[in-house]
């Protein structure tokens, strides 16, 4: 996309999201749903398209300036963002780099439109930081799979119209090896869907399981047409996943900055705004370092995904920086606002709440220790 038109789009969502966005937050938090005029303005907008190809609808943005647009929607409650979130990443990603031409015209068109929404399914009751171990089977009968087992937490499960399902269909291959993606549409028999998640934070969003009973989906559905590649279909897409998730966290944090700065230049003690007190004017430092640091450590590995650099350690420094980055700022907007910060009344408390989150998808804080330890170490020599 040309600098003018890219420009034009981000200052677009900008307008976006502090026009419609944050005054709708309280309705959010009040009907624990995103209106459906809202979506639809997405819709309207092409955000669920982002990283969709042009040739197939989408805006075809590269890295660098989707990390800008999500940042730009971190700033307000995240059940906006959390509505594209699973079409803009895996939903569509996996087909993009591995589907067929018959599953890229299909699909890719009307997920970029928000015609159909993507749900990606993996996690299980048993299968969560070790992916390896999915139970769900997907078992070979013709030209047909039978599908059967239990994913839980799946995000946009009940709005989707497609999932990504990552079931195991080669007997005796155990571990990674033996797992297929299948595109599986939300209305195939069989599939049926739990009540919604009861979450600490995060209102507005949509989790819940999704369960299999020997949901039928044709052979034709696995994506790239060849099974025991779904694993790699996902890690191929995981490091895109990641950044995403890091400007969001960047952004929540440049939010949380601004309403802590609000707060403590308008709310009086001991005859003065408590701005004036060193010891919350270190607060407010501390908290402007970690969301400069964190959009700054974005924008790095963005750039230089957009090169082709093999950055894996990179990409899971940035997601463990920005995640616990955005909880140290929460905690201090909460403590800067006092007693004020703990009442549902004020946003950061609820923005507290939501943050936390961050920290255990997209692989939690430790499986990005482990990344990078590993990968400091093999380059030291040392198997890991």
């Amino acid at each position: 996309m040309d600098c003018e038109t890219f420009d034009l789009l981000k200052t677009t969502v900008t307008r976006f999201v502090e026009e419609r966005l944050i005054p709708n937050e309280d309705r959010v938090e009040a009907e624990d749903a995103v209106p459906a005029e809202i979506i639809q303005e997405m819709r309207d907008l092409g955000l669920f398209g982002l990283s969709i190809p042009e040739a197939h609808g989408g805006l075809s943005l590269t890295m660098a300036e989707e990390a800008e647009i999500v940042f730009e929607l971190g700033r307000t409650a995240f059940a906006f963002r959390s509505v594209i979130g699973t079409t803009v990443g895996i939903g569509s990603q996996g087909i993009v780099i591995d589907g067929t031409d018959a599953q890229k015209n299909e699909w890719l068109p009307k997920l970029a439109a928000g015609e159909a929404i993507a749900s990606f399914a993996l996690t299980e009751p048993g299968a969560g930081s070790d992916a390896a171990a999915v139970q769900t089977s997907a078992v070979r009968d013709g030209d047909v799979y039978r599908i059967n087992g239990t994913k839980r937490f799946i995000t946009n499960a009940p709005r989707a119209s497609m999932l990504t399902v990552m079931a195991r269909s080669e007997p005796g291959v155990a571990g990674a090896a033996g797992i297929s993606a299948f595109i599986v549409p939300a209305d195939t028999p069989g599939i049926s869907f739990g009540k919604p998640d009861k979450k600490m934070g995060q209102r507005g969003t949509i989790t819940c399981d999704v369960i299999f009973d020997d949901a039928v989906v044709p052979a034709a559905n696995i994506i790239g047409g060849v099974p025991g590649r779904g694993f790699k279909t996902a890690m191929k897409v995981l490091d895109r996943g990641r950044i995403h998730m890091s400007a969001l966290a960047a952004g929540m944090a440049q939010r949380l900055v601004e309403e802590s700065v609000r707060y403590a230049a308008e709310r009086e003690q001991f005859g003065q705004a408590i701005g004036a007190f060193q010891l919350v004017q270190g607060m407010l430092a501390d908290s402007r370092v970690d969301a400069f640091a964190s959009k700054v450590m974005v924008a790095d590995v963005a750039r230089r995904f957009d090169a082709g650099e093999k950055l894996s350690a990179d990409v899971a420094a940035a997601k463990y920086f920005t995640t616990e980055a955005v909880g140290r700022v929460a905690d201090r907007a909460v403590q800067i606002h006092g007693g004020a910060g703990y009442m549902a009344d004020y946003k950061v408390e609820r923005f507290y709440r939501d943050v936390r989150l961050l920290r255990i998808y997209e692989g939690t804080s430790q499986i990005q220790q482990v990344i990078i330890a590993r990968s400091l170490l093999r380059e030291a020599g040392l198997k890991v």
